[in-house]
């Protein structure tokens, strides 16, 4: 006669949720700690209204009939005031609500969850602030009632040295309002127009370093500096005769240009957009020194009104996108996030 074992299904198998303990890691893994790469790379001031404004200005290009007679008298007035433009600042939140039974419950990964979702949201925020900040969102003057503040982001400010799809249009700066561009139609990311817009900017005075993007398209672009088109450079690389091992080099970070030198930089939080006929993102030509995020207030956290059995929390942030000189950026825009990269 068989004998029958009390094994682990039957353990499992006992009514209501079995007799097996249960085995958590107390520990959370989280995909999502992305840095950012845009925040991280320019500088940051301070906003003292809702509406923050700063003047910019340029020299005049060389005159080369500058010359006048000896002893003669000069009439004319070569001043010049530049000019007054400003951006609207937004606050972003996020909220919080967690029972006191959940506080003093025994969870995995925290010891205390008010605290840990107060973490969390705030990591969202600030990777709401760099999103939006590199989207072509127009600027909106907050009304007190019904109408958020908005800042204008970096898309929407440029437009000197632009590249956009057939019916793409600029929006930019005037009368205090900085306007939205209009999406033109996909097209492919090609190393003509990169080139052309680094030189827009070096000619305007600018000194772009970072050329950013969502991944695919800058993996795009890596792709084609690899075929012969682009003849500047080379699949494979071993590094040295040294005992160590050979390294295979199969992207590009760095593009030298006749006109400066770009930081090839992937931005997993810059947001695509719907173009006439399809998926399409921005690609940025960036001089770092010439942008920054203003706050009317930084990062805060402040309790609500508690209610019942639960303590609310309110993170909050009242920001604005500085762009001290426009000319000194450049936008591709409408690139397909799909296409390879051309000539």
């Amino acid at each position: 006669m068989a004998t029958t074992n009390l094994d682990a299904a039957d353990l499992k198998g006992v009514a209501y949720r079995g007799l097996i303990n249960e085995d958590v890691m107390q520990k959370i893994w989280d995909i999502s700690k992305i840095p950012l790469p845009f925040q991280d790379r320019i500088g940051t001031d301070t906003v003292k209204n809702p509406y923050k404004e700063w003047t910019t200005d340029e020299l005049a290009a060389p005159d080369i009939t500058n010359a006048v007679v000896d002893g003669s008298d000069q009439t004319g007035n070569d001043t010049k005031t530049g000019a007054r433009v400003g951006n609207h600042c937004q606050i972003s939140v996020k909220v919080v609500q967690v029972s006191t039974r959940a506080q003093n419950t025994d969870n995995i990964g925290r010891s205390d969850e008010l605290s840990y979702q107060v973490m969390r949201r705030q990591q969202e925020l600030r990777r709401d602030v760099e999103a939006t900040a590199l989207t072509h969102q127009a600027s909106i003057a907050d009304d007190g009632n019904t109408t958020a503040g908005k800042s204008a982001g970096l898309g929407a400010w440029l437009t000197t040295s632009t590249s956009r799809g057939t019916t793409g249009a600029n929006g930019g700066f005037s009368s205090g309002i900085v306007s939205a561009p209009a999406v033109g139609a996909k097209r492919a990311l090609s190393e003509k127009v990169v080139r052309d817009m680094v030189q827009s900017v070096y000619q305007q005075g600018g000194d772009p370093t970072v050329m950013m993007s969502v991944p695919s398209v800058i993996r795009a672009f890596s792709e084609y500096l690899f075929t012969s088109s682009a003849r500047v450079a080379t699949l494979t690389s071993d590094q040295g005769k040294s005992s160590e091992k050979a390294t295979a080099l199969g992207a590009v970070n760095v593009f030298v240009s006749d006109f400066g030198t770009l930081e090839l930089v992937d931005n997993r939080l810059q947001q695509t957009y719907a173009a006439d006929d399809g998926t399409a993102a921005n690609v940025y030509i960036i001089t770092p020194a010439m942008l920054s995020i203003g706050y009317l207030h930084g990062y805060r956290t402040e309790p609500l009104a508690k209610t019942g059995l639960a303590d609310k929390r309110q993170m909050a942030v009242d920001w604005t996108l500085i762009v001290n000189t426009e000319k000194a950026h450049a936008v591709i825009a409408d690139i397909d996030v799909a296409a390879a990269a051309v000539a």
